[in-house]
């Protein structure tokens, strides 16, 4: 994220497809300077801060690991990462584009709040933080005998744009081959729950059985977004090991977890949608103009609300599975109500999740909107949940599964409105 800013900005902006449609990708970008706002200028409070605030005092301490590893397996560790979480891209859609290949494929870790990016070869980590006001926060960590997180300006240049709906944020994207039209210029598209799993994965190792459903992973074909090779075949799909493609021993785990792509995709623009919302809604308290039920903010608000309850999810056709344990220890997360519920449930048979309201609800990024947008969420929250709200717009969700929905986040989200209450 700190060099060839200028290629991967090329190479993942190639062109963006749909989400570019949506409302939120047509707005303008947020100044970073925004009075309301001071990115980079105000004080942080995410997880990577945190840390770098206890290796300081020495409560904390990183060692290094031995296979090429540096000091990921500690990282991770004081983060909160589970390993299992490991997904694997060879497209060259980084910034370190000289060691990255279908060979030497780059390794994406994550949890609710971080995302940690290991290349082999590299004496850097690069991580993206997510702060509960200010957003998420670029840092690079250098093998060294006194390791230190230092804030990564150069990331802006690629992670404020159209994809991360004009804030500093996150992507994800799939590398989509030349076609004979365009022979000299591949795709690069953001995906996410919305997109097909025909257009999904492009660049990236995939392991897990989707059954019939194509993808566009493990094609190595596909790994110049700028200079792309043909489609996917019948070798790329299915694959329960990668054992012919690479040498799995040089990472954590030998896996690329369809389970754990999905979940991430899903993360992504989630997060990137409530950075966007509480920009604006800052922006509006400091004019004195914030009024959550305002065409443009309530359009907004509309607009995350169909996303956090999947209300445009592409279902599927049929059951998909993951290979690594991803899929046991991401629901242990919980929280859980009494009857053993939880939003991270997975249904992996017609859709992600078994209660498709989005598990960030959880997060501090959504408890740290202002109170009066998220008093206006939680209002459209109940509304519909409660079935008051009837329109086509959330026909996905069944009677049965709205209550469910109701009454997990009734027993496991601390301080909800008078409103929700029994």
């Amino acid at each position: 994220m700190h060099r060839r800013a200028a290629f991967a900005l090329a190479a993942v902006l190639v062109l963006v497809t749909w989400a570019v449609a949506q409302q939120l990708e047509d707005t303008f970008y947020i100044p970073l300077d925004d009075p309301a706002i001071q990115y980079g200028q105000r004080p942080v409070n995410d997880p990577v801060a945190r840390l770098q605030q206890r290796l300081e005092s020495g409560k904390a301490k990183l060692e290094v690991a031995s296979n090429g590893w540096g000091y990921l397996p500690s990282v991770l560790k004081q983060l909160g990462i589970n390993p299992d979480s490991q997904a694997l891209v060879f497209s060259k859609t980084s910034t370190q584009v000289e060691h990255i290949g279908p060979r030497t494929p780059r390794a994406i870790y994550f949890n609710d709040d971080v995302t940690v990016g290991f290349v082999r070869n590299s004496d850097v980590l690069e991580l993206a933080s997510l702060d509960p006001k200010q957003g998420v926060q670029f840092y690079v960590l250098v093998n060294a005998d006194q390791p230190a997180f230092a804030q990564s300006d150069g990331c802006i240049r690629c992670h404020q744009g159209a994809p991360t709906l004009g804030v500093p944020g996150l992507l994800i994207s799939s590398v989509h081959p030349a076609s004979q039209s365009r022979q000299e210029h591949g795709h690069a598209f953001m995906t996410d729950d919305r997109t097909p799993l025909s257009e999904r994965w492009g660049g990236w190792y995939v392991t897990g059985t989707t059954g019939s459903q194509t993808h566009l992973g493990n094609n190595t074909n596909l790994v110049d977004p700028v200079r792309s090779g043909g489609p996917s075949s019948d070798p790329t799909q299915n694959l329960t090991s990668l054992a012919g493609m690479f040498d799995t021993s040089k990472y954590l785990e030998p896996t690329s977890d369809v389970v754990a792509l999905m979940t991430l995709e899903h993360q992504i623009r989630m997060t990137n949608l409530m950075i966007r919302i509480g920009w604006d809604s800052r922006r509006g308290m400091a004019a004195d103009k914030l009024n959550p039920e305002a065409d443009r903010l309530n359009s907004e608000i509309e607009e995350m609300l169909k996303y956090m309850l999947f209300a445009d999810e592409e279902p599927l056709k049929e059951p998909v599975k993951g290979v690594s344990t991803f899929t046991e220890t991401f629901p242990q997360r919980g929280p859980r109500d009494p009857q053993g519920r939880s939003l991270r449930d997975f249904d992996l048979k017609t859709r992600l999740f078994r209660y498709p309201l989005s598990y960030m609800i959880y997060s501090a990024a959504f408890d740290g909107l202002p109170d009066k947008v998220r008093d206006r969420v939680y209002q459209r929250l109940f509304e519909i949940l409660s079935g008051k709200d009837t329109s086509k717009t959330f026909a996905n969700l069944s009677p049965e599964t709205r209550g469910a929905i109701l009454e997990i986040v009734r027993a496991t989200k601390p301080n909800l409105p008078d409103s929700w209450r029994l």
